[in-house]
Parts: structure tokens; sequence; C-alpha cells
């Protein structure tokens, strides 16, 4: 990734908002309390930085760059803006600090490898919005993730009868999970779109090098599908929801970083 002094000052603000929402949710009386919006403020201008270089990274001439390393670096950077930006109206801040981490380390793999893989600039506009389809689908799936995991440690310290530390500065649990399942659905809803505008208008889904991404992402698909199912009908909620929530991310991972390491890191180098 071009501009090593921009990676380092993205990858330090995105590492000091982290450490920000941090002491805010293990505080302490007598120590200092970073404010919210200092911590959101901190987090906006890595995600700036971060886009500018994406920017100079991906776009040329030749096309799209999205090696390995750069759709990581691109998928952390989308995750990271609709946190940010969600966090201006939820309580979902406190995300970040497993997801800004995270990302700085998504900028760090980036600066040190190079991997190219051009989608060519004469790429159809239905490959396009397959591709951002996905990448949004991605995105709010991972918010989901990581919004599963704090609901699974919150669940546990209560369970324990243990309300203390940083579980106490939580939303209450009902609105940890509806804010899960507000995640899931829209991810959802993104998810499907880009499998629908796969099949209609790529040639080949199940192509040899597309039929594991294909297979993971439909499987992945159905989980979330009847996880909302289930939560409609049966009000399936805690540790279900974590549960069938993580295993959905995990399946949509292999489908897209899965695939790509193996044909991009281990089978075209050889």
């Amino acid at each position: 990734m071009s501009h090593p002094l921009l990676s380092v000052v993205a990858t330090l603000c995105y590492l000091v908002a982290a450490a920000f929402i941090g002491l805010r949710l293990f505080k302490s009386k007598d120590g200092w309390i970073p404010q919210r919006a200092l911590a959101l403020g901190i987090g906006f201008l890595g995600s700036a930085l971060h886009a500018w270089l994406l920017w100079e990274t991906i776009f040329s001439h030749a096309g799209l760059n999205l090696g390995f390393y750069n759709a990581l670096a691109l998928t952390s950077w989308t995750v990271i803006a609709l946190l940010l930006v969600s966090s201006l109206t939820k309580p979902v801040d406190n995300l970040g600090l497993i997801l800004l981490p995270v990302a700085a380390l998504t900028l760090v793999l980036a600066a040190i490898f190079s991997e190219v893989s051009f989608m060519h600039p004469t790429a159809s506009w239905a490959l396009k919005i397959h591709v951002l389809l996905s990448m949004l689908a991605y995105s709010l799936l991972t918010l989901a993730a990581g919004q599963a995991i704090l609901l699974a440690i919150q669940d546990r310290h209560l369970h324990r009868r243990q309300p203390g530390g940083f579980v106490r500065t939580l939303p209450p649990l009902q609105t940890m999970e509806s804010l899960l399942f507000e995640m899931i659905s829209a991810g959802f809803v993104l998810l499907t779109l880009a499998l629908l505008s796969g099949f209609a208008f790529l040639e080949d889904m199940f192509a040899q090098h597309l039929v594991h991404k294909t297979v993971l992402s439909v499987l992945a698909w159905l989980l979330f599908g009847g996880l909302l199912i289930g939560r409609f009908l049966k009000g399936w909620r805690g540790r279900t929801a974590i549960v069938w929530t993580l295993g959905g991310f995990a399946l949509l991972i292999l489908a897209y970083f899965g695939s790509k390491a193996v044909l991009e890191l281990m089978i075209m180098p050889s």
C-alpha cells in the first residue's frame, strides 16, 4: 500500500480510538475517561485516511486492484465506516473495541504485502453491482458478528450474576439483541440481493473457481434466514441467536476470504 506515513497514522488513529473506547468501558472512578465524541472523532480521522489509502492503492488505469490484502483493507474500511456512522444515532460504538484493531491489522498487512489482482475497467456493471452488494452484506454481517460476541460476554456475566465491570456500561440486554437482529436483517437483505445478482448476471456461479464461494454463501444465507424465521416464529434469542450468527459469519469468511486466499496466495503463485 502506497503512502506508508498515512498508513501508520491511520493505524494509530484506529488503535487510539479503540483504546479510548476501552477506557470508557473499563473506566474507574479515579482514572481519566475520554469523551465518546473524542473516540469517534479519532476513529473518523482514521477512516478518512484509510479511504484515501484505498483510493490510491485500489483504483488505477489497469482496473480495480482487489488483491487479497487490499480486499481485506477495503472490507475493514466498509465495516468501520458503517460502525462510525451508526454510532452517531445508536449505541454500537463499543463494537469498535473489537473491530478497530482488526481494521488496523488489515492496514498493516496491506502495507507489507502487495499482491495484485485486477478487476478489468471494462468489467460489466452487473459484476460491479454484485461486488458492491457482497461487500456491504459482508460488512453488515461482520458488525452483527461483533455484536454477537459482545452479547455473549454480556449474557455470560449476567447469568453468573456478575454485572460489574464494562458489562455495566453496555446497553440493556434487550437493546443489544434488538440491535443484533437489525444488523442481521439488513445484512440478510443485502446478501440475498448479492446472491440474486450473481445468479442473474454472472455466467456461471458454479464455475470451478466460484463453486466453493457460492455453496458457502448459500449455506450462510440459509443460516441467517433460518435464524430470522426462528426469531419471528419462536422468539429465538440469547445463546441460540449468538451461535447461529457466528456460524453464518464463519461461513461467509470462508466463502470470500477463504477461497480468495487459496486462489491468490496458494494456487496462483505456484
